[in-house]
Formats: structure tokens, C-alpha cells, sequence
């Protein structure tokens, strides 16, 4: 009677599972809420920061939405042309306000269009950075100011000079150059011949709207980012910002910015120099990261300058690491590996490296997956030779049993005793399992962030390995115009690759020659079911990873049966003894 009360007790708490899952998701991955708060101008980076927005200091008014096509079709914007970025300068106010990949497009569709990156101020999801200077008593350029550019198209090896006069004896330049990848290099340099000194503070920043940005979640973070004496900081959300107000982490600044899962625009200030940077709120979901030099003084007939990077671009792992050895600290790091990254790094590198031999993934998936089982065959054999040894002492295991049934202390004493007699380690079993929890975290988290793995096929149906198997239920009822209520994608967001994880766990539990009594058996036969729905909305590539392990364990499972036949005789005689039991039992309540 216990047992038939905790093998209902275990369908009831599954069913509670599956049904409150989706609940408890939204809660621990909620959609990104924007909280719109009134900043305050109390510091020059602010004040200067204040001419990029068209409002007062501090916050950004509501404005009827701008057309992306017309703001890009104003006159006299400077063209940027490299080998993975295409957009344009705009000569007011001097912003990089239109960047956009060419070597990512937004969709899995090939004509889906390049992923747009910076988008001009007013746009529905503005981004843009902006350099410039602040000073006491001295005209200097902001936001409306209409700058003069030479050299034409920004390309690799051809750089781009804007060049403004004040009118009152200082000329302000901003050199730009580009590399083969996604960093501008922006030389502000101001020329004093006013006949006096003059005292400015060089900056840049970079504004966005929130509302375009990717969400953020427990395990991958979405928001302000930055590198402060050697620590990359992941503290801070747009919500902690906008609560604030201000946010200004301590230490000297490497860089700053704002990420996405997959992308990322940062300030890299001239090495040596000294800043100071906060990250604010605006208002109405815009954000912007704050980055200024100390006073410099400019005497009369002298120039100074300020020589600073803008990374915009996607988080690629070897382009990244390639700027960090060129200079930029933790650079890697902006990918969100966290503290496991010293497993994390080296899962990715192998499948990356099988993706250069195969060409494809998938392919690099389950070869990665045949490598983990060849090295884990030696710990699979031990395992079902301590399988063999607990199958051999059981007759004495329940003798002890019998003989200390009333003193449970004794009985688990002698036990212990002859586990070290015969030399059997009862865990052995977990083993395994435990070996291969972190590559199975490690690869869920390469397919998460590793921009690598956006929208790499596999092959048939599955065109994205890093998003959930197109191939269910609710996707057909929904291309015949039938939406499936959230709390019911559980049961219809079963796709083809949940399933055959359900159908192989089933088969490797019943061949696995288990130690568990029949009420045990019972509560786990119905665990590959329950995790068959539980992973249906992970990675394409998890559950390919994960299938294809069940699959090689299922093999070597027989392999070694073939190996200890007592074990097959024994996994044999249990089946066929509790189909006898069954049969009675059935009689019985006839």
C-alpha cells in the first residue's frame, strides 16, 4: 500500500511539473521591463553626454517616432564600407549611427537582410555613438553641429577626417579608421590658435534604447557590460539602471558598454589615460554609457589629443580574444561564459574544430558526443562490473537485512562492512552521470552564447541548432491558423528530437540492470518522460547532443551484456519474475 501511495504521490508531483512549468519559466526569465526615471546632470560627462540627445539634460523626451529610411537618407552622410560592416556617418553631431553586419543576417531565411546594429536617434530601436568635448567659457561642438568630412567612403586603409571651427581660434577634428572587423578607432584631436589656454574634457558614449535589446536572462546577460581594473562587470540590468538613475562602477575603466546574447557596442579609452565612466538612465527605456577623459590644457598654438576605440560588432570568440591579446583587457570575456568558462572554452574550441573537418555542427555535435563516450567507456566497464559485483552479494546483503531488521544502525554498519569484503562501490553507477553533467551544462551553454552556433542547420527540418525543434505539433497548429495556449505548449511543443530523447532514455533505462526495488522502478520508468517534456524547448543541438549520447549508451550497454552475461541472465530473470508478479497481483484483485 506505501508503494502504490508514493507511485501516486510521484504522477501527481510530474503532472504538477509539467503543468506549472511554463509559470515558473516566466518567473525566472521574465521579459525585460523597462523603467523609465528621471536622471540628473550634476557632472561634466553628463552635461556633455546631454548634447547627443535632443532634450533637456538628463532626460529624453517623447517624440513621434522617426522613419528609419528617412533619417538614413539625410544629405552628407559618410558611407562605411568594411569587410563585415556597412553603414554611414551622420556629419550632425558627428554620430556613428547606422552600422549594420554583413556577415550576420537577422533571420534564418538567407534573404532576411543583414542584423542592423546602431540605428539613428529617434528610430524605434536607436543606437549610436557619438565623440566630442566639454569646457568652461569655450564653444564647443554639440549634437547640432553640422561637421565637415574628408576622404570619403570609411574603409580598411582609408580613414576619414570630420573637421569643425569654432570660429573663436580652435579647430576640433575626429580622425575615424576601421579594420577588417568591427573597431573604430577615433582620434579627437583640438587645435588651439585662440591666443590663451584653454582647459576641455575629450568624451564619447553610446546611447540606445532598450527596447531592442535581447533579454536577459539568469544564465546570459543583457544590458550594461564593462571591464573595471581587470574584472568584467555583470552586475547591472537596464532595470538597475533606470532605477538609479546613475550607475558608476568603481575602478578604472577598460572598457564599457552594452551588450546583447550575441552582440556588443563598447568604449575602449586610450590606454594610460584616465577616465571616468558611469552608465544612465534617460528615461522613456533609453540608456546611454557615459565615458570621459580627465582636463587636459591646451596652450595657445598647441594641440591635444584623445585616441579612442568603438567596438561595434558581434561577440565572435576569436575576434574578441584577437583584440584582448592586441591590448584590450578581458575583451574575451564579453561573452558571458561565467565561472565555468575554463570547461566552457575548451568544449567550444573542439567543436569548433570538428566544424572546420565536417562542415556542419550537427555532424560536429555528435562526433564531439562519439568522443565523450569513447573516453568514457573505460568508467561505463567499471560501472557494469560493480553492477555485477552488487548482483553477486545480494544474498548476503539481505541476509544482513533480515538479521538486523530492527536495528537499522547495525544493519548499515555490517553493509558498509561488506562492501569492503567484496570490494564493490555501490556509487559507481552515478559516476557516469556525474562525468557528464558539466559537458551537458557546457554545451547548453555554448549553444546559447556562442554566436558561432546562430543559425547553423543540421540537416532536414532543422535549420537552427540553437533554437527549439521547429518539428512539433504546436508549429503544424499554428501554420493552420490554430494558437496553442502557453500552458498547453508543454504537451504540444513536443518535437521529433524531444521524442526520440524520451524513447532512447525509456530503452536505456530498461537495459540499465538496476539495483531499485518494483516501486522504485515504477517512479523512474516515468522520468524519461517527464525530462522528454522538460527539454522539448531547449537547443535543437542539446537534444541532439543528448539523443545521440542515449543512443552510443544504448550500444555500449549491449556490448558490455555481451561482456557479463550473468548481467543480461539476471536483467532477464527480474523482468520475467515481476511480469510473473504482476500477473498474480492482477489475478488476485480479480
Amino acid at each position: 500500500m506505501d508503494n502504490q501511495r508514493n507511485l501516486f504521490l510521484t504522477i501527481a508531483l510530474c503532472a504538477a511539473l509539467l503543468l506549472g512549468w511554463d509559470l515558473v519559466m516566466q518567473r525566472l526569465y521574465p521579459q525585460p521591463e523597462v523603467t523609465a526615471t528621471e536622471g540628473r546632470a550634476d557632472t561634466p560627462v553628463e552635461r556633455a553626454a546631454a548634447n547627443t540627445d535632443t532634450g533637456d539634460v538628463g532626460s529624453t523626451p517623447v517624440a513621434a517616432p522617426v522613419d528609419l529610411s528617412q533619417a538614413l537618407g539625410s544629405a552628407g552622410r559618410v558611407r562605411i564600407d568594411a569587410p563585415e560592416v556597412t553603414g554611414s556617418i551622420n556629419p550632425v553631431g558627428a554620430r556613428i549611427d547606422d552600422i549594420s553586419l554583413k556577415t550576420h543576417r537577422q533571420e534564418v531565411e538567407k534573404d532576411s537582410g543583414p542584423v542592423r546594429l546602431f540605428a539613428p536617434a529617434g528610430t524605434p530601436a536607436q543606437q549610436f555613438a557619438q565623440f566630442g568635448w566639454v569646457g568652461e567659457g569655450v564653444r564647443v561642438p554639440d549634437g547640432q553641429t553640422v561637421w565637415t568630412a574628408e576622404g570619403g567612403t570609411l574603409a580598411p586603409g582609408n580613414p576619414v577626417t570630420l573637421r569643425w571651427n569654432n570660429g573663436q581660434g580652435l579647430l576640433f577634428t575626429i580622425a575615424l579608421a576601421i579594420d577588417e572587423h568591427y573597431m573604430i578607432t577615433a582620434e579627437q584631436t583640438v587645435a588651439n590658435i585662440s591666443g590663451g589656454s584653454i582647459v576641455l574634457r575629450p568624451y564619447a558614449t553610446i546611447n540606445r534604447d532598450s527596447a531592442s535589446a535581447s533579454q536577459d536572462l539568469w544564465l546570459v546577460h543583457s544590458g550594461p557590460i564593462g571591464a573595471f581594473d581587470g574584472s568584467v562587470e555583470f552586475g547591472n540590468d537596464y532595470d538597475d539602471v533606470a532605477e538609479a538613475g546613475q550607475v558608476r562602477p568603481a575602478g578604472r575603466a577598460d572598457w564599457l558598454g552594452f551588450t546583447d546574447v550575441y552582440w556588443l557596442s563598447a568604449l575602449v579609452p586610450e590606454s594610460g589615460a584616465r577616465t571616468e565612466a558611469s552608465f544612465r538612465g534617460l528615461g522613456n527605456g533609453m540608456f546611454r554609457s557615459d565615458m570621459i577623459y580627465d582636463p587636459v590644457t591646451v596652450a595657445d598654438g598647441r594641440q591635444v589629443s584623445r585616441t579612442t576605440k568603438l567596438f561595434a560588432g558581434a561577440k565572435e570568440t576569436e575576434v574578441l580574444d584577437m583584440y584582448e591579446a592586441e591590448g584590450i583587457p578581458n575583451f574575451g570575456l564579453a561573452i558571458d561564459w561565467g565561472w565555468f568558462r575554463w570547461f566552457e572554452k575548451p568544449i567550444f574550441w573542439v567543436l569548433r574544430q570538428l566544424f572546420y573537418l565536417f562542415g556542419n555542427f550537427g555532424v560536429a555535435i555528435i562526433a564531439l558526443t562519439f568522443i565523450i563516450r569513447g573516453l568514457m567507456f573505460p568508467i561505463a566497464q567499471k560501472q557494469f562490473k560493480s553492477f555485477a559485483a552488487m548482483r553477486a552479494i545480494q544474498p548476503k546483503m539481505k541476509a544482513i537485512q533480515e538479521r538486523y531488521k530492527d536495528d537499522k544502525q547495525k544493519q548499515q554498519q555490517e553493509i558498509m562492512e561488506l562492501y569492503k569484503r567484496e570490494k564493490v562501490n555501490p556509487l559507481a553507477g552515478c559516476l557516469p552521470l556525474i562525468i557528464q553533467m558539466p559537458i551537458f551544462f557546457a554545451l547548453y551553454k555554448v549553444l546559447i552564447l556562442a554566436i558561432e552556433m546562430r543559425h547553423q542547420p543540421f540537416a532536414l527540418w532543422i535549420k537552427d541548432l540553437s533554437a527549439r525543434d521547429p518539428a512539433n505539433l504546436a508549429n503544424l497548429m499554428e501554420a493552420i491558423g490554430v494558437t496553442v495556449p502557453g500552458f498547453l505548449m508543454f504537451f504540444f511543443g513536443i518535437g521529433v528530437l524531444a521524442l526520440i530523447l524520451g524513447i532512447t532514455m525509456y530503452l536505456q533505462f530498461k537495459l540499465n540492470p538496476s539495483q531499485m526495488d518494483p516501486a522504485q522502478q515504477k517512479i523512474f520508468m516515468f522520468m524519461p518522460w517527464i525530462l522528454m517534456f522538460v527539454m522539448a524547448p531547449f537547443a535543437a543541438g542539446l537534444l541532439l547532443y543528448w539523443a545521440t549520447s542515449n543512443i552510443l549508451t544504448i550500444a555500449q550497454q549491449w556490448f558490455l551484456y555481451s561482456r557479463h552475461p550473468q548481467l543480461k541472465a539476471q536483467a532477464d530473470k527480474d523482468k520475467a519474475d515481476a511480469e510473473r508478479a504482476a500477473a498474480r497481483e492482477a489475478k488476485g484483485k480479480s
